[in-house]
């Protein structure tokens, strides 16, 4: 389970980089063009705009994996590993039921969307909406692996 959660943080980092790239390039060529030689590249501001968002909830994604999100502790350092391991049972279920609401809320822009089309690069705008799909659902899914985690520790005493 360990080695699948690792290699598709490794996915997602090389896609995060990879649209971090894409994102500087266009920028940088656009920016270029249109000092350099008064012409631009239309669908850039656009295609960036795109790519931003998908950065965005790619990057959230790695940030939870990684526990590398804000964290206030002042009641969890108070309880013993069983109590912190209830509460977290707790809050994962509720963060669960939030990944629940924005995969359903964001399937439904998607859908709605997916037929007006961006005025000039004439992408889809409900591309925009699915990336709230893909980040819910791997969020959700690493919440579900912590919950599992936590149960496990709570009936044997012991990590997976």
């Amino acid at each position: 389970m360990k080695s699948f959660a690792r290699f598709v943080g490794k996915i997602l980092e090389v896609l995060v980089v990879f649209i971090l790239s894409i994102m500087a390039l266009l920028v940088f060529l656009n920016v270029v063009l249109r000092y350099g030689f008064n012409s631009s590249i239309n669908v850039t501001e656009e295609v960036s705009r795109y790519l931003f968002i998908w950065l965005t909830f790619l990057a959230a994604v790695l940030a939870f994996n990684g526990n590398q999100h804000v964290n206030v502790t002042i009641l969890t350092d108070k309880l013993s590993s069983n109590g912190r391991n209830i509460l977290g049972i707790f809050t994962d279920a509720l963060m669960l039921y939030c990944c629940y609401l924005i995969v359903d809320g964001s399937w439904i822009q998607f859908q709605l969307n997916l037929t007006n089309l961006a005025p000039i690069s004439g992408l889809p705008q409900g591309i925009t909406y699915f990336a709230g799909v893909v980040a819910g659902i791997l969020i959700g899914g690493v919440l579900i692996t912590r919950m599992l985690s936590r149960i496990h520790f709570l009936t044997k005493g012991e990590n997976l």
